[in-house]
């Protein structure tokens, strides 16, 4: 499946960092920052998510929630939270439904090995749940400024 701008964006129902869990459905009203990332403490994932951190007091001022998204188990993502002094919300997303339902499970090529896995990208969804902006195959150092200034322009 894949998900494009102008469509509602998939719900879904994955439990958080904090044991709590979160449904898209329960956020409406708020815009919403879901950035998907292949694994906790690897150095491009550790950047976006420090990145993401830095700015979060700005995606605040906008009334948009970011949640990082993940196959990690929720003590791994506290683990990396509690390391790195995260401030945004990851989830957990082991079976991989929401992963799948973005399509953003892909076939992936290192030195000549291809192999299933997570494309970072990142969905911003507007307060009516609605897909706003896509960014795939993100390349990290500014990509939260951008995803920021994207989200500042949605009333």
């Amino acid at each position: 499946m894949s998900v494009e701008i102008g469509q509602k964006a998939p719900d879904f129902t994955i439990t958080a960092n904090s044991n709590e869990t979160v449904s898209l459905s329960s956020l409406l009203g708020k815009k919403v920052v879901l950035y998907f990332y292949p694994k906790d403490d690897t150095p491009g994932c550790t950047t976006e998510a420090k990145d993401f951190t830095t700015l979060i007091k700005d995606f605040n001022k906008t009334e948009t929630i970011v949640l990082g998204v993940s196959k990690d188990t929720v003590a791994k993502h506290q683990k990396f939270i509690a390391k790195h002094s995260l401030e945004v919300t990851l989830l957990s997303d082991e079976e991989g439904k929401t992963i799948e339902d973005y399509g953003v499970w892909v076939e992936k090529n290192m030195y000549g090995k291809k192999y299933m896995g997570i494309e970072r990208a990142t969905f911003l969804i507007d307060r009516q749940g609605v897909v706003n902006n896509i960014w795939r195959k993100v390349k990290v150092k500014g990509h939260a400024e951008t995803v920021l200034d994207a989200a500042k322009a949605i009333t």
